[in-house]
């Protein structure tokens, strides 16, 4: 292992939102290797790919050698079960929240020796938050929304999506479920749930494929909620909010908001 003044000198990244954060503190050279899935920025997407969410290339990241593979998720405990077993040094994160979000940009921009420019992006990011927030307070209503993360089954939206939607002058539905749930199993809902709710409006942000949202109009007494029955629903690109990275707040803010303020 290379260290220089005790900071990591190369990187694998087998999630994309550690990605983009490296890119906006100016450290990108120390990228190594990639998920399949990075998009943000363009640049990132000629970086070589070692991993795809849940299953990765060890050989090619073996061969790369990094001081440090980091990631994201419980989801991703058997790639790191994996690597630590072959004596690799892996940071797996868990942030669930925006202020975690805000914290994890702190910690790695401390591990790459970036602490004054981690110290900015957070605090851009604090004011793209309180933008936003000012703007909301002056809508007329709460507008209530559904934000669906995968359709079978139907998981509704991480708690950091909630707080998005919470900062735009909205109401989560499933709010209660977001803040107190951090496993994407105990945010599973029933399309009867979502119809005794009645949401203003509907978001759709699958996962890992493009939304449907004729599929989601067609589903079984979906003319009685108030989103499909006025032609609110809206497919949100998973690459900007269901990263817990800078992509939610910097972008995926005004991307909701300018949803929101329609209705």
């Amino acid at each position: 292992m290379s260290l220089s003044n005790g900071n990591v000198n190369s990187l694998v990244c087998l999630t994309e939102e550690s990605v983009e954060t490296l890119f906006l503190l100016g450290r990108e050279n120390l990228i190594k290797g990639v998920s399949c899935f990075v998009e943000r920025p363009v640049e990132a997407k000629a970086l070589p790919v070692v991993t795809s969410f849940i299953k990765a290339d060890v050989n090619k990241i073996l061969k790369i050698n990094p001081d440090l593979i980091i990631g994201f998720s419980d989801i991703q405990k058997e790639i790191a079960k994996e690597l630590i077993g072959l004596g690799k040094n892996v940071l797996v994160t868990n942030q669930r929240s925006i202020d975690e979000i805000l914290h994890w940009i702190y910690r790695l921009s401390l591990l790459v020796d970036a602490k004054n420019e981690g110290i900015d992006l957070i605090q851009k990011l604090k004011s793209k938050i309180e933008e936003v927030s000012k703007k909301s307070k002056l809508l007329k209503k709460k507008i209530k929304v559904y934000f669906e993360e995968w359709d079978e089954p139907m998981i509704s939206g991480i708690k950091w999506v909630s707080e998005l939607i919470k900062i735009c002058g909205g109401e989560d539905i499933f709010d209660v479920r977001s803040v107190n749930s951090s496993l994407a199993k105990e945010r599973f809902v029933d399309w009867d749930e979502v119809i005794e709710k009645d949401p203003d409006i509907i978001f759709l942000c699958w996962c890992g494929k493009k939304a449907n949202i004729d599929e989601v109009r067609n589903r079984k007494g979906a003319g009685q909620i108030s989103a499909v029955k006025h032609n609110h629903i809206y497919e949100l690109d998973p690459a900007i909010f269901l990263q817990p990275g800078p992509a939610p707040i910097l972008d995926g803010l005004d991307v909701m908001f300018s949803y929101i303020q329609k209705l």
